[in-house]
C-alpha cells in the first residue's frame, strides 16, 4: 500500500514524525489512528490495522507523540492533555493536506486520549477505542513499584514500562488525576465503537464497562476473547480492522464518498503486498478482499478465487428465483444456496461432452423457504439455470488478455 512521511507541529512548534497509509485508489474516508502510552506509530497493532484497513479503503494517519519514536520534543515535559493537543493538531495536518478525519481509532491510553479529543473534532463521525482506559490515572498504576504515587517534592521521576526507561513529571501525574472523562464521553455525540479483550491484563474489562455506559447512543461493544492488550496476534489487528471497516459505513457520508469513487460495471484486482496472496477487488466504490486459507500458505482474510466464483452464481441464482417469485406472486419467503467445487474424473460424468481427463464441477443445493406446490418449487430450480452467470459458465466464453501500461 502507499504510505508516505511528513512531519507536522505541535501547538509547542516541535515537529512530529506522521505516517499516513493510503489504499491504492482514492481513500473511502480518512482515519486518525492514537497509540498507547510509550508506544509509537510503528507498534505492531498500528501498523496491522492500518494495514487491514487500507486494503479496505481507510486511510489511517499515525504518528508519534511528543517525545516518543522520532517526533522532537521531552516526554517528561508532556502530559495527557498535550497528547489530546498533539491529535487535535494531527488532525489539522490531515485537513489541510488531504481530508478531515471521519474516525478517530485510540488504543489503550490512546483510546482515552481520542475520547477527550472527539469533541473537537467537529468532521470525526465515528470513534473507536480498542482496550481503552478509562481513567487517564490508571497509568500511575502501571509504575506504582517506581514510586509514582509518593512522588513527594520533586519534579520529575524516572519509570520503567516494558523494560524500557522512561521520565515522567509531577504535572503529568497532577493532569491525568485531573481527568473526568466520563463527562466528556457523555458529551460524545457521535457514533462509539467499544472493542476490549475480557483478559487484558494491563487494562481490565470494567473500563470497556463504564466507557460504554457512560456513553449515549449510538454505541457498539465487541469483545476481543483470547487477545492480549497489545493485539499481538495478527489474526486479532485483522479482526478490528474487519469490524471497523463495516461498522463505519453505518455513520459516514457515503454520498460524498461515493461521488470521488469510480464508477462502472468493471473489476480491478490488486496485490496488497500483505501476506502472499492477499488481493484488493474494487468494484465501483465497493471493495473485497480475497486469500488462500493459512493451509495454502495466506492470511485467510478473504475467499479464495473460487469461493468469489461460488459466491458470484450462489448470488446470481437467489436474485433470480426472487425476481421470479415476485413477478409471478409466489410464497416464497427465503432462497438459501449451498455450493461446492470440486475437480471429478470425465468419465464419472454422464452428460459431458468430455469423456477424458478431468473436469471441474459445481454442486448447487437449493433451499426454497416458504408455502409453495410442488410445481411450484420444480418450476424455481429450472428458473435457477437460467440466472446470467449461470448461463456464463455453461456457455463459450472468450477471455481477452492483454497488458496494460502502469500508471505514472
Amino acid at each position: 500500500m502507499p504510505s508516505e512521511r511528513f512531519e507536522f507541529s505541535n501547538a509547542q512548534g516541535e515537529r512530529l514524525a506522521a505516517l499516513l497509509d493510503r489504499p491504492i485508489e482514492q481513500p473511502r474516508a480518512y482515519a486518525l489512528f492514537a497509540h498507547c502510552f510509550t508506544c509509537g506509530k510503528d507498534i505492531r497493532a498500528a501498523k496491522r490495522i492500518a494495514e487491514a484497513l487500507t486494503a479496505l479503503g481507510i486511510a489511517v494517519l499515525r504518528f508519534d507523540f511528543t517525545g516518543l519514536g522520532s517526533s522532537e520534543g521531552e516526554f517528561a515535559n508532556t502530559t495527557f492533555s498535550s497528547n489530546v493537543a498533539d491529535l487535535i493538531a494531527a488532525a489539522a495536518a490531515l485537513r489541510a493536506r488531504w481530508r478531515a478525519p471521519a474516525i478517530l481509532i485510540g488504543h489503550s491510553l490512546g483510546g482515552a486520549a481520542v475520547l477527550a479529543a472527539a469533541g473537537d473534532l467537529e468532521e470525526v463521525r465515528a470513534v473507536v477505542t480498542i482496550n481503552a482506559t478509562a481513567d487517564p490515572a490508571h497509568v500511575i498504576g502501571l509504575f506504582k513499584d517506581d514510586g509514582a504515587a509518593d512522588i513527594g517534592t520533586a519534579r520529575e521521576i524516572e519509570v520503567t514500562l516494558a523494560g524500557r526507561p522512561f521520565r515522567i513529571s509531577r504535572s503529568f501525574l497532577d493532569d491525568v488525576r485531573q481527568q473526568r472523562l466520563g463527562e466528556r464521553i457523555g458529551k460524545l455525540h457521535k457514533a462509539l465503537l467499544v472493542f476490549h479483550s475480557p483478559t487484558d491484563e494491563i487494562v481490565g474489562i470494567e473500563n470497556a464497562s463504564f466507557i460504554f455506559t457512560a456513553a449515549k447512543h449510538p454505541k457498539s461493544f465487541v469483545s476481543l476473547a483470547g487477545a492480549d492488550h497489545l493485539l499481538s496476534r495478527r489474526s486479532d489487528a485483522s479482526y478490528v480492522a474487519n469490524v471497523i471497516h463495516a461498522w463505519a459505513e453505518r455513520y459516514l457520508d457515503v454520498s460524498e464518498i461515493a461521488s470521488e469513487m469510480p464508477t462502472g460495471s468493471g473489476v480491478t484486482v490488486r496485490e496488497t503486498r500483505i501476506g502472499r496472496f492477499q488481493q484488493e477487488i474494487t468494484a465501483g466504490r465497493h471493495r473485497i478482499l480475497a486469500d488462500e486459507p493459512v493451509e495454502a500458505g495466506g492470511l485467510d482474510s478473504g475467499l479464495n478465487p473460487y469461493g468469489l466464483l461460488l459466491a458470484g452464481l450462489g448470488a446470481c441464482t437467489s436474485m433470480t428465483l426472487r425476481l421470479y417469485a415476485e413477478r409471478k406472486a409466489l410464497r416464497l419467503e427465503r432462497v438459501t444456496v449451498r455450493l461446492d467445487h470440486s475437480r471429478i474424473h470425465a468419465a464419472d460424468c454422464e452428460n459431458c461432452e468430455t469423456q477424458e481427463g478431468m473436469l471441474d464441477r459445481i454442486d448447487r443445493a437449493i433451499t426454497l423457504a416458504g408455502d409453495l406446490t410442488q410445481e411450484e418449487r420444480t418450476r424455481l430450480l429450472q428458473i435457477a439455470d437460467k440466472c446470467p452467470v449461470h448461463r456464463t459458465l455453461t456457455s463459450e466464453v472468450e477471455i481477452r488478455t492483454v497488458e496494460q501500461p502502469q500508471e505514472s
